[in-house]
């Protein structure tokens, strides 16, 4: 909990996916969170959490089913989306929250 913290912390926005391995929806985020991270390129942070192995972080912030996405920026959740989310919504959300 605590390097995710310091992940979180960052003055760019950092992508986090809570997942769960048993989660179809969840399958079908990977290759569109694959797609975000090369649009975005290495300069973006995209992390995934596993909220049957981090169930603490789950709790913390109030996941209640998976997949859930959030953008984090100084700490803060700034979005907050459970569900599949298209890759050009990820990129342009991400886009605006870098700029903010």
């Amino acid at each position: 909990m605590n390097n995710f913290n310091t992940i979180i912390n960052s003055d760019k926005p950092v992508l986090v996916d809570f997942f769960a391995e048993w989660c179809g929806p969840c399958k079908t985020m990977s290759p569109i969170l694959k797609e975000v991270k090369s649009k975005l390129g290495d300069n973006s942070t995209i992390i995934k959490i596993d909220i049957d192995k981090n169930p603490e972080a789950a709790s913390a912030y109030h996941v209640k089913s998976v997949p859930t996405l959030m953008i984090f920026k100084n700490g803060k959740a700034v979005w907050k989306q459970s569900g599949v989310v298209s890759a050009n919504d990820l990129v342009k959300l991400y886009n605006q929250f870098q700029q903010d």
